[in-house]
């Protein structure tokens, strides 16, 4: 542990000069390396649950259903097709080997086909999904903090009075109510009884309202919360009792001196907020039929679809060990106290 503060001001410097500053290399290869360890963990637990789950994709699908107009179960044709079926996707190999196989894909960014598509690698499903999922949440956290700062401003500013009480109030509700309950919510009001906005789609910019607004408002709420409760600690700092008794009015005390060190620690919440909409969109995807992630890995769950289901859980716990190594190198950035670890 190193006790300095981290000059990222001076890092940048350094860089720009092509020297790298040694504090923040170890720093960043120790981050990466945890993330590498974590992710392996991840995909093992993962593989072993799905392994442990009852019932298969080939009992489930389609597939299974076709072939029973012609054969049963214990006809020589559905076994053959069942064997080439594993054979393909390495399910006749032990547990071990099936994990070392995917792990040794998931390096390369390789993960074979689905279950559900085999004409497609699931890497290329990924990426043709991945913006769509991706711009719904960062629109849904941009909402949140358009509304959402201003909102728990207000509210420290107004401390106990109507205005703080009804804001957080509001703020609870957001926390307290799912998504998928506001997004039905949001369908019945702007969709089924005032007739303004689709119940369905991602084209247009209509389209794309209610579900933001439904992933939005929990990150919005908590937004609220922690920009009012970091505001009024900041104004009872000792700097702005100096600031206000130097002849400085509200306005200039409250703008100049206490709202930027009140928003530093916001970003602490902003990256977990967004790969927490990551995760969140998979029912709000579904409810608004959205061709997202969250619609892909749903099928994936139903349906059993094994290599899709793991590569869903290595992708969004990726995002956020990912969401959470740019917050701490923002946080750094914003606050030249932080110390380096």
């Amino acid at each position: 542990m190193n006790s300095e503060p981290w000059d990222f001001p001076g890092l940048l410097l350094n860089m720009s000069n092509g020297v790298v500053d040694m504090r923040f290399l170890k720093f960043l290869l120790k981050r990466l390396l945890t993330i590498a360890i974590s992710m392996v963990v991840v995909i093992v637990i993962t593989y072993v649950l799905m392994w442990l789950a009852p019932g298969n994709f080939f009992e489930l699908q389609r597939v299974r259903d076709a072939i029973a107009r012609v054969t049963t179960p214990d006809d020589p044709a559905y076994q053959a097709t069942l064997k080439g079926f594993e054979e393909r996707y390495g399910l006749n190999n032990p547990l071990w080997k099936q994990i070392l196989m995917y792990l040794k894909g998931a390096v390369v960014f390789k993960f074979g086909p689905s279950f559900s598509d085999p004409a497609r690698n699931i890497e290329d499903l990924i990426k043709e999904k991945f913006p769509i999922t991706f711009t719904l949440a960062l629109s849904s956290i941009l909402f949140a903090l358009v509304v959402g700062v201003p909102l728990g401003i207000l509210a420290a500013l107004k401390k106990n009075t109507w205005i703080d009480y009804t804001a957080m109030t509001v703020s609870v509700i957001g926390v307290a109510i799912p998504s998928y309950v506001v997004a039905v919510f949001l369908i019945l009001i702007f969709s089924i009884y005032l007739g303004w906005l689709p119940t369905s789609g991602w084209e247009g910019i209509r389209t794309k309202i209610l579900p933001t607004i439904a992933l939005a408002l929990g990150p919005l709420a908590s937004v609220a919360r922690f920009t009012r409760v970091s505001l009024l600690d900041t104004l009872n700092q000792d700097f702005i009792r100096t600031a206000y008794a130097k002849g400085g009015d509200d306005r200039t005390v409250i703008m100049k001196h206490a709202l930027r060190p009140s928003m530093i620690p916001l970003v602490t919440i902003v990256g977990p907020q967004m790969a927490y909409l990551m995760v969140g969109t998979v029912w709000v995807e579904n409810i608004f039929r959205i061709p997202g992630l969250g619609q892909l890995f749903a099928n994936a769950a139903v349906t059993r679809d094994y290599p899709l289901l793991v590569t869903s859980t290595f992708i969004l716990a990726l995002t956020v060990m990912i969401m959470n190594l740019i917050v701490d190198v923002l946080y750094a950035i914003l606050d030249p106290r932080i110390k380096l670890d």
